[in-house]
């Protein structure tokens, strides 16, 4: 990912040889708040993609406890209060096994570069941990590469409204839940990459992604 303005990032250099055939991880974090340089996270989520498949029986999830609290906005978002991490664990004490459920997998988030990418990172650096070096695929990232035409900024709404993915089992704002939601997304896209007989993942050109704008939670 190299940084192009506030608004747009461009991804490059990335490819995935016969992707219907690999194994995903997907995975999605809950923090403290929405800027990954001062926040922390609170929750871990994560299912893995196989065989044109999500797998919910083989899952991951688990509270963190933050060494900062969560503001009373973000709790009423995410459901998570302060109260239900008093006795969670801490990172350090669940990374290990969140590394090895991702084992052997390619990651897939959904703004990842922008945030859920950069937040891990950021943790690792505190508490020196070694950060996951496996490839990672952002589904607005795979969008942007199939509709460079759509100049919107592609929020997890807009992709479901554009596939018409079911989310209405799901509780939102939830880690699991939205690793789920991310990994039916992105079997819809990988969907339309085989529409278009179209293989093998491969960004050999710079692929634009408008960056999601901070809204204050309120």
């Amino acid at each position: 990912m190299t940084c192009i303005s506030d608004t747009e990032y461009a991804v490059s250099e990335l490819f995935v040889d016969d992707f219907a055939n690999q194994r995903y991880c997907v995975f999605d974090f809950e923090a403290t708040g929405i800027i990954p340089e001062t926040e922390h996270i609170t929750q871990i989520g994560a299912v893995i993609v196989e065989n044109g498949r999500i797998q919910e029986s083989r899952s991951f999830n688990t509270l963190v406890k933050s060494p900062k609290p969560i503001p009373a906005a973000v709790e009423q978002h995410t459901g998570i209060n302060n109260t239900a991490l008093e006795h969670a664990p801490a990172l350090q004490e669940v990374y290990d096994d969140f590394l090895a459920f991702t084992k052997d997998c390619i990651l897939v988030t959904h703004a990842g570069y922008e945030f859920d990418l950069p937040l891990l990172s950021k943790e690792c650096r505190l508490l020196d941990l070694p950060m996951i070096t496996n490839k990672c695929l952002d589904t607005k990232a795979l969008f942007s590469f199939l509709h460079p035409e759509i100049q919107d900024i592609i929020w997890t709404d807009y992709l479901i409204k554009h596939y018409k993915v079911n989310d209405r089992d799901l509780r939102r704002h939830d880690a699991l839940a939205d690793s789920i939601l991310i990994g039916r997304i992105f079997l819809q896209i990988m969907d339309e990459f085989l529409e278009r007989d179209l293989r093998n993942i491969a960004f050999e050109e710079k692929v634009i992604v408008k960056r999601f704008q901070v809204v204050p939670l309120a």
